[in-house]
């Protein structure tokens, strides 16, 4: 179980929101050197000699985006600025700067907040972002947490959903479907510890997809790759919202259809043995469950001798012209229209 570290609680109203700010962010260290001026001023000064800036902004609300009944105050910092980070690499950027703000209530002490900002600090310094600025406020109905996170990218290196052609083959980096699993575990023990406060949870089958959903890593990593690979995507999107909604953004804006594989849709054991256990489809699970953070992207037949070895990638569709639609291709060889069902298709 967590320690309770909230025995001596600090009531924020000591401190003011000035000095709440400055409690908070009194470890945060400039790492960038576009980072002209950090937290301290009405706002922050960046600067940058050549290229391009690019910007994200996400927010998290309690009761929506996260239960802190099973979600650390730790890991939700990490998760908020993880999530966001996603967003920039999926531009083919690299992420050098966040805004952190949060709207919280009178139950939350002090203590609470430093857990947060510790993970904050944490991504911060894993991910080599610098934390700028942001804002405090209040709430009456809980924790939210809104970051926006900044990012360069060379003119020539970015690359966006629009940039997929017909023949294209579509990739996708790491496993699907985990997080969603994750959550399942999670909301299932809450229901049990409901019943019997006194039944600790046994989590240890489960390590894997329960740390994708807590504490997501954003694919800062594929991007270095790519480079290294000296492979530019044609297009590109972070898998937040499910496979099958993704694959749609990219077909919307390129104007093409698809052909995706229902047999090459990369499962990690622990997510299949879990949706058996759930009696839950996998591939449903990794079409609509969202929160993955693995990046989407197409790349050009003439780049697959780059990248079929790599055991980062796995090719998983196929682009085609647009009058062809998008299918799910299923192992029993026979083609289904693609939906985004989202969230929702998994609750039913």
């Amino acid at each position: 179980m967590i320690e309770d570290k909230n025995q001596n609680k600090t009531d924020l109203a000591a401190l003011g929101e000035f000095g709440l700010i400055d409690h908070l962010t009194k470890n945060f260290t400039i790492k960038q050197t576009s980072t002209i001026k950090g937290i301290g001023d009405d706002a922050a000064v960046l600067e940058f000699n050549k290229g391009q800036i690019v910007v994200t902004t996400d927010m998290l609300v309690e009761g929506v985006h996260f239960d802190l009944s099973y979600m650390p105050l730790k890991h939700l910092g990490y998760k908020a600025i993880v999530v966001n980070l996603s967003d920039v690499y999926a531009m083919n950027a690299q992420a050098t700067q966040v805004t952190v703000s949060i709207a919280v209530s009178n139950r939350f002490p002090l203590e609470a907040l430093e857990e947060l900002y510790a993970g904050i600090e944490t991504a911060a310094s894993l991910y080599n972002i610098d934390v700028v600025g942001g804002d405090t406020t209040s709430s009456t109905t809980g924790l939210i947490i809104s970051v926006t996170a900044i990012g360069t990218v060379d003119s020539e290196n970015a690359v966006y959903r629009s940039g997929a052609k017909p023949n294209d083959l579509l990739v996708v980096s790491g496993d699907l479907g985990a997080a969603y699993m994750g959550l399942q575990v999670l909301e299932r023990e809450k229901e049990v510890f409901k019943v019997n406060p006194n039944n600790q949870p046994d989590l240890d089958g489960y390590t894997y997809i329960i740390e994708r959903q807590l504490k997501p890593e954003a694919r800062k990593d594929i991007i270095e790759l790519l480079k290294d690979l000296e492979v530019k995507p044609t297009s590109m999107i972070d898998i937040s919202d499910g496979l099958s909604s993704e694959i749609m953004h990219l077909c919307k804006h390129s104007n093409i259809g698809c052909d995706l594989y229902e047999d090459k849709i990369p499962l990690d054991p622990q997510v299949i043995s879990t949706c058996e256990e759930f009696n839950i489809d996998s591939t449903t699970v990794a079409l609509n469950g969202g929160e993955d953070y693995e990046l989407l992207f197409t790349v050009s037949q003439e780049d697959f001798p780059n990248i079929k070895a790599n055991p980062n990638f796995t090719v998983i569709g196929f682009m085609k012209d647009e009058a062809s639609g998008m299918h799910l291709i299923t192992r029993a060889e026979t083609s289904i229209p693609l939906k985004a069902q989202g969230w929702n298709a998994l609750n039913n």
